[in-house]
């Protein structure tokens, strides 16, 4: 029985070296290509932020972020980050970055809210970007530009995969879909949110969903999204609310749509004052962030996160995310994970 055992247990060791080493290939070569691609330089970011500033996010507004004390400052209280989509374009003006340059870093948060599933953990992983731009750039050209930028650099990661792994083809389409979240309603007027992201993801492989924050014609916004970062609610070219978005991949192994990337176009101090007021939460103009902001003294931007683990889940074509991230999960998805032979890392 000794060998046999010592057998199974190098096979199994082996496929999770396997996979360890191509979760760093793709990490680094979409990186690589994503700062080529949109004009970044790398940067550094924090694990936490001060409590009282208004530069945590508050993501769809009712997550609650890891909040502890710090005997070494006075007993302040701080917050693990939920994302840095302020904290970036702080960073911006802060290096005094020029327009057509950004910053780019990796995020590391715990969400402590979150649904566990098969691709959500309360570990997250993901690279944020912010790039500077110019009040002209406030449109769809930009946005569909940006989107088009981030897509060469998750197609050429692919096909540079699938060279290196033969048994990992590719399966993205050449181009990304655009559609706004209004007409992907007035497609699929009878199914929810989830279930229209579904439909066109399968149809389509790959898109962009335009306008996620503002409510639509039936009354719902199409997902939640906090007033201070992304502008959702100014009115676009194409006669619908929204300069905002999420790439929207279709995943064979497990059927569904794959949400990669949130990104936008940010808030000027008209879409922030409007937004603030949408939400009921004009008390915030009274923080760091929001102040600023109203003040004139941040750059107009365009940012956004992108999965690190979500993108080497579906690259690996794995089907669950604790394959490729050290994760904390219950004892039954333990057991689940090892009747499905599933290797949870």
């Amino acid at each position: 029985m000794q060998p046999e055992i010592k057998t199974a247990m190098s096979s199994t060791t082996s496929e999770v070296l396997k996979t360890e080493e191509a979760i760093c290939f793709i990490k680094e070569r979409f990186k690589s290509r994503l700062a080529r691609n949109l004009n970044l330089v790398s940067v550094s970011a924090p694990i936490a932020v001060m409590d009282g500033t208004g530069i945590n996010d508050d993501l769809n507004g009712i997550e609650k972020p890891v909040s502890f004390q710090i005997k070494g400052c006075n007993g302040n209280r701080v917050s693990v980050v939920q994302s840095l989509a302020k904290w970036k374009r702080l960073r911006l003006r802060e290096l005094e970055m020029e327009p057509g340059r950004g910053i780019l870093t990796d995020m590391r948060a715990i969400r402590p809210d979150e649904d566990l599933s098969p691709m959500h953990s309360v570990y997250v992983d993901q690279w944020d970007w912010e790039k500077h731009i110019l009040p002209e750039h406030r449109g769809l050209h930009f946005l569909r530009a940006a989107v088009e930028s981030i897509y060469d650099a998750l197609k050429t990661t692919e096909k540079d995969l699938s060279i290196i792994y033969p048994d990992l083809p590719p399966v993205l389409p050449d181009k990304i879909h655009f559609i706004h979240s209004e007409e992907l309603l007035r497609l699929y007027p009878g199914l929810d949110a989830k279930k229209r992201e579904a439909k066109i993801a399968q149809r389509y492989g790959a898109v962009f969903v335009i306008g996620i924050g503002a409510r639509l014609s039936n009354s719902e916004p199409h997902d939640g999204r906090a007033p201070d970062y992304d502008d959702w609610s100014s009115l676009n070219e194409e006669g619908y609310f929204g300069l905002n978005g999420d790439i929207i991949l279709w995943y064979s192994p497990l059927q569904t749509a794959f949400e990669l990337s949130s990104m936008g176009i940010r808030v000027d101090r008209e879409a922030l004052e409007r937004q603030l007021e949408i939400k009921g939460c004009s008390e915030r103009r009274k923080l760091l962030f929001h102040s600023l902001m109203l003040n004139g003294d941040l750059p107009e931007c365009i940012g956004g996160g992108i999965g690190q683990s979500r993108l080497c889940m579906f690259l690996l074509k794995k089907t669950h995310i604790g394959e490729v991230q050290s994760g904390i999960w219950p004892d039954a998805v333990h057991k689940q994970a090892d009747a499905a032979g599933i290797r949870l890392l």
